[in-house]
């Protein structure tokens, strides 16, 4: 057998290195390399085609049944899961500090114990009194929820090997695990791998639903290695500003559902309340429309929302250089969408100074908000206010095309429901919705037109 050689692996990014260094290669963070367990090294002359145990096969079309999914309580989170928690599921929430993980999870495990389901939770971070307290101050101190403060993974799993397996088992966080068979911290990449992996495996043959609460990095990623992500079969990410009152638990991997559904929910006195309508969240509500703000209806998953696109153009007198500020979508699309406004429709952004912002602190992935962006950039230049109860979506190219997008129909319908009057938007098949008129845009230049009052 080869003698294991040493190896250094990234606990931000998850790289591997062979020597340590004081900053990571690869992510240029510092102090984050950290040993890893040396990987036994097999001579080339081990054989492992033989001794081993035959395994099933099974045809593909076996008959097999659904997995009985066990609702939450909470609507918004039962949503974001596609439809429920799946018996044997392993689910990873990740969010920043304080943005309301151990509360909505304390929640729906009150919800679930209250309905019969058993219900462990194990906290890593607190002790049992601190969560004690926080279910009085939620109102859930009467919850039948077997509750313990734990960090070693073999006194977990030999106290839930005692008994019946739980419904639903909450960790409260990975990074706080650690195994005594891995050398290292706890939140090292070897003890988050190998305590995940035991934590899995029980759920796996037991039937019970984990959920398994991660850090994050400051560029909002789960902390730990890659390959976490890759384990589990549910992804989630708690978003929202601590200084807003909402908060959006949005799905990113989802064996068992769609993927990039969300729930929207509001912190209150009494804790996470769903939010039904989340379009009324993310618009301004005004009487009157305003220069340089757009409605945009986004598809989140499945979902409609409407959101409000606010652009300020700020000429400059001096020769500084105009700066591009960005909250909530994405710089780069910003810069390609400025460089085709003045490209294909003459106008000039290069002596003025950009600032766009999704209202609410709302994140924009959706190409379609590119004509819903212009037609913000195109008003606040112009500073002419956009036609009173009108949406704007579409997908726009380098030409200065507006590409047709999905779920026209959907985002058309949804528009309506609110009291919206008028939809500019590509020509598609996405048909007529009654209660409001369609107005068919192809090309970036008669847009333009439209807002400048030209036709």
């Amino acid at each position: 057998m080869a003698k294991p050689k040493r190896r250094y692996v990234c606990s931000a990014c998850g790289s591997v290195t062979s020597r340590w260094q004081g900053q990571c290669a690869d992510c240029g963070e510092w102090n984050t390399l950290t040993e890893d367990a040396p990987q036994t090294v097999f001579s080339t002359r081990h054989d492992l085609s033989s001794g081993g145990r035959p395994i099933a096969f099974e045809p593909l079309d076996a008959p097999g049944s659904l997995p009985q999914r066990r609702t939450t309580g909470l609507a918004e989170f039962d949503r974001a899961l596609g439809g429920g928690l799946v018996p044997g599921s392993a689910i990873l929430m990740g969010g920043d500090p304080g943005i309301g993980k151990s509360t909505l999870l304390l929640q729906a495990a009150a919800r679930i114990a209250q309905a019969g389901g058993q219900v462990v939770y194990i906290s890593g971070e607190e002790a049992a009194g601190q969560v004690r307290l926080r279910a009085e101050r939620l109102g859930l101190a009467g919850a039948p929820i077997s509750l313990a403060s734990a960090t070693s993974v073999r006194d977990i799993l030999t106290t839930l090997g005692s008994m019946d397996a739980p419904a639903l088992l909450v960790i409260d966080s990975i990074q706080t695990m650690h195994s005594d068979q891995i050398e290292g911290a706890p939140g090292t990449v070897s003890q988050v791998r190998g305590c995940a992996f035991e934590l899995i495996r029980y759920a796996k043959e037991n039937g019970t639903a984990l959920v398994l609460v991660g850090h994050v990095t400051k560029d909002g990623s789960i902390a730990g290695p890659r390959v976490l992500e890759h384990m589990v079969d549910v992804v989630m990410a708690f978003e929202g500003e601590r200084s807003h009152q909402y908060r959006i638990l949005r799905s990113l991997k989802n064996r068992f559902g769609p993927v990039d559904e969300i729930g929207v929910f509001a912190m209150a006195g009494q804790g996470l309340q769903e939010v039904a309508n989340p379009s009324l969240l993310f618009l301004s509500g005004r009487e009157e429309p305003v220069p340089g703000s757009a409605v945009f209806p986004a598809m989140e998953g499945t979902r409609p929302v409407l959101v409000e696109i606010q652009a300020l153009i700020v000429r400059l007198q001096s020769g500084a250089t105009p700066r591009r500020a960005v909250v909530g979508w994405d710089s780069g699309r910003l810069a390609m969408l400025l460089a085709v406004l003045e490209a294909r429709c003459g106008l000039n952004f290069s002596s003025a100074e950009v600032y766009l912002n999704v209202a609410g602190g709302y994140r924009l992935a959706d190409p379609a908000a590119d004509l819903a962006v212009a037609a913000a950039l195109v008003s606040g230049l112009a500073d002419r206010p956009l036609p009173k109860a009108s949406t704007w979506y579409g997908e726009v190219s380098l030409a200065g095309e507006v590409r047709p997008v999905a779920h026209g129909g959907i985002r058309l319908r949804e528009a309506a429901k609110l009291g919206f009057a008028s939809a500019y938007a590509p020509a598609d098949s996405s048909g007529e919705v009654a209660g409001i008129r369609r107005h068919d845009i192809a090309m970036l230049p008669r847009l333009v037109d439209r807002i400048m009052g030209d036709t």
